[in-house]
């Protein structure tokens, strides 16, 4: 069962472009977020259409950097850093 009320909670989108690789040494494929699965991994859609499901540390989102720019970043360390806190 795929629940996409997760990645909102996570600071993530379903239909969000994302990249992802199948091993270690894999090259970098497109695809689209479509939601956290029980067991913690990400589902996500390739560019055939096809569902895969993948480890958190295999899959980036773009994101602004220190200085603004759009950069990709590993969607287990947006999930940590994705919530701005209050000062008062």
């Amino acid at each position: 069962m795929i629940d996409t009320a997760n990645l909102q909670r996570l600071g993530l989108r379903a239909g969000e472009p994302v990249r992802f690789r199948k091993g270690d040494t894999g090259r970098w494929m497109a695809g689209k977020m479509q939601g956290v699965a029980v067991d913690g991994s990400i589902t996500v859609f390739d560019a055939n259409g096809s569902a895969r499901s993948v480890r958190p540390e295999r899959v980036e989102v773009r994101r602004p950097g220190s200085r603004g720019r759009l950069t990709w970043q590993t969607v287990s360390d947006v999930a940590i850093t994705w919530e701005q806190l209050q000062l008062w």
